[in-house]
C-alpha cells in the first residue's frame, strides 16, 4: 500500500444533467387515463383534486401518475364549507393554495402571458414519485380534445424564449397552441401560440412539477389546430355555479382521454466530483503484500524484483487528513505497474 497527498489541481467539479421519461414503466407517452370511482366518490379528497392512474386502479399494476384540481376565486363549482359563509369552499380553497405555490402573494391573481389574469385555472400536478428532480423544459406536449371541434396541441414556449419568468426562484414558461406537427401557426415572436384576448393558455413550472392552464383559455370555442393568435380552445365548458360540486377536473380529465396524448420528461442535474490520483513511473512500484516481501525478515521473495519490481494496482482509496478512509474506487481490471510505466486513474465521485 502506498500513500500519496493529492494537488488542488488534482480536483475537478463537474455538473451534468440527465433526462429521462416520467411515465410507469418509462413511458414516453401517457396515452390512456383512467381515475378510481372510490376516490371520486367515497374520499373527501375528490372535491379537492382527481387521481389519474396509467391504467385501471384496480389492476395490480395502476400508480398515480398525476392529480387533476379545479381552483376558483369566486368558490365556483364547490359546495360551501359553511352555508353562513359565502364564498369558501374547496375550489376557492385549491386556488388560493396554488396561488400561494406559485405567485407567492395571497392576493394576487394567475396571469397569462401579456397579464391577462383569470380568477379559475386547472391544476396538473405530477406525482412527485415520478421525477426526480424537477421537469424538462421544452418536453411538455399535451393534447386535449373537448366533446366537439377540433383538438389543441399545448406545449410550453421554452425553445422560444431566452429567459423564462419567474415567481420567486421558481421558473414559469407560457404554455402556447401549436400543431400536430410542433410548429406554431404564426410568426408573432414569443406571442406565438396564445390566444388573441385572454393570453397563453397556462404556466409550465418545470421546478415544482406543475402545470396551471387557464380555463378561460380552455373553455373558447374550438378552432382550426393551426392557426395561431385566435381565441379558440376546447369548448370545455367549466360549471362555475355557486354552492354547487359541479365536478370540473373530471371535465379536464375527458378532455385527456379524448386527446390521448401526454409527454413530458424529467431531468436531474449530477454533480460529480472528480480526482485524478497519477502514478508516476518511480512511484508505487513496490508493495507490502505478503506474496511480494518475506512476513518475518521484510526480504523481497525474488531478488530481480530488487532494481525491476512489478506490482499491480487494483484499488484506489482516498483519505482525510486523519488517516480516516472516506471513499474506495475498484478498478475494472488490476493494472500493472513498475519504473517503465505511468498510471493516470480517474476516480468520479457523484452525490
Amino acid at each position: 500500500m502506498g500513500f500519496k497527498r493529492l494537488d488542488p489541481e488534482d480536483f475537478l467539479v463537474s455538473a451534468d444533467s440527465v433526462s429521462q421519461t416520467v411515465w410507469s414503466d418509462r413511458k414516453a407517452q401517457l396515452s390512456t387515463f383512467f381515475t378510481s370511482s372510490a376516490q371520486r366518490v367515497a374520499s373527501i379528497s375528490g372535491e379537492y383534486y382527481l387521481a389519474v392512474y396509467q391504467t385501471a386502479s384496480t389492476d395490480a399494476t395502476a400508480e398515480p401518475q398525476f392529480d387533476i384540481a379545479y381552483g376558483d376565486e369566486t368558490s365556483g363549482g364547490g359546495i360551501y364549507f359553511n352555508d353562513a359563509v359565502s364564498g369558501k369552499s374547496p375550489t376557492s380553497t385549491v386556488y388560493g393554495q396554488y396561488r400561494s405555490l406559485v405567485l407567492e402573494d395571497e392576493d394576487s391573481d394567475f396571469t397569462f402571458g401579456t397579464a391577462v389574469s383569470s380568477s379559475y385555472v386547472y391544476a396538473i400536478s405530477i406525482e412527485r414519485s415520478r421525477y426526480k428532480e424537477k421537469l424538462l423544459a421544452g418536453s411538455f406536449n399535451l393534447t386535449l380534445q373537448g366533446s366537439t371541434g377540433s383538438p389543441i396541441y399545448l406545449t410550453d414556449n421554452s425553445k422560444e424564449v431566452t429567459v423564462p419568468d419567474y415567481f420567486g426562484a421558481q421558473r414559469a414558461y407560457q404554455i402556447v397552441r401549436t400543431s400536430n406537427s410542433s410548429t406554431y401557426g404564426s410568426s408573432n415572436g414569443i406571442n406565438r401560440g396564445y390566444t388573441s384576448n385572454y393570453g397563453s393558455y397556462g404556466l409550465y413550472l418545470p421546478d415544482t412539477g406543475l402545470i396551471i392552464l387557464n380555463g378561460t383559455a380552455l373553455d373558447l370555442t374550438p378552432g382550426s389546430p393551426t392557426t395561431a393568435n385566435s381565441d379558440y380552445g376546447i369548448g370545455l365548458a367549466t360549471d362555475r355555479t355557486l354552492n354547487t360540486n359541479t365536478n370540473n377536473p373530471s371535465k379536464l380529465f375527458q378532455a385527456l382521454v379524448r386527446g390521448g396524448s401526454f409527454k413530458v420528461n424529467c431531468e436531474e442535474t449530477l454533480s460529480s466530483d472528480y480526482v485524478f490520483v497519477r502514478a508516476r513511473n518511480a512511484e508505487f512500484n513496490y508493495s507490502e503484500n505478503p506474496s511480494f516481501i518475506k512476513g518475518t525478515t521484510g526480504e523481497v521473495y525474488y531478488d530481480y524484483f530488487i532494481n525491476s519490481p512489478q506490482t499491480y494496482i487494483t484499488t484506489v482509496g482516498l483519505y482525510n487528513d486523519n488517516n480516516d478512509l472516506l471513499a474506495v474506487a475498484k478498478l475494472s481490471k488490476p493494472l500493472l505497474k513498475d519504473f517503465t510505466k505511468e498510471a493516470l486513474i480517474r476516480v468520479k465521485l457523484d452525490f
